[in-house]
């Protein structure tokens, strides 16, 4: 198998067919660039047990539309879990229950965060919590995030907040994964963990 062919399809040939190999997965990039479905693409063709953790909340129509689109997306063999902050705690309790936990997005989750008056030190620890969490977890993880520092800077503090806190988590995010890719136009370009012909 060629690296196109995965950078495409998200598909890996494993040295041992029945043997599934923990990792971490961190997949970033602009809106609207094809971040959710290579994580899903990925997480389907090589994971059984699939938890999806959504950590939007349906707060108008738009949002409930965005959130029915994403559910027909990933099927019916997808388990869902909803969370607004607790994702340490999200992980801990369900990563023995799946063979990868998929989290989308991060950016969400600051923002709901923020929508709490956390501060960005708190958030921060979280964040750690969140990486202690995946390097203990025995399934591998997949998680998505927005790429939201590479616009204009932000008019107003509180959105200037927001972009510099999810950059930060980002960071520590990426840290944490042994595989990252940074998501252009639909393609997949890989930042860390490039992976090799089997």
């Amino acid at each position: 198998m060629n690296r196109t062919k995965f950078l495409l399809t998200g598909k890996l040939k494993l040295p041992f067919r029945d043997r599934i190999v923990k990792e971490t997965l961190f997949v970033t990039g602009g809106c609207r660039s094809g971040k959710s479905r290579f994580a899903l693409n990925f997480a389907d063709r090589r994971f059984k047990r699939k938890i999806f953790v959504a950590t939007c909340q349906a707060q108008d129509q738009e949002i409930r539309r965005r959130i029915k689109e994403h559910q027909k997306a990933r099927g019916r063999d997808w388990q869902t879990v909803e969370v607004l902050t607790a994702l340490s705690e999200t992980v801990a309790s369900h990563s023995s229950q799946a063979d990868v936990i998929l989290i989308d997005c991060l950016t969400l989750w600051v923002s709901n965060l923020l929508a709490e008056n956390t501060s960005q030190e708190e958030i921060l620890t979280c964040a750690d919590a969140l990486t202690q969490a995946i390097n203990q977890a025995p399934c591998s993880v997949i998680l998505v995030s927005n790429e939201v520092g590479t616009g204009i800077v932000p008019e107003n503090e509180l959105a200037r907040r927001f972009r510099d806190v999810a950059g930060l988590v980002n960071q520590k995010v990426a840290a944490c994964a042994n595989r990252v890719v940074w998501m252009v136009a639909g393609i997949p370009v890989p930042i860390k963990g490039m992976l090799t012909d089997d």
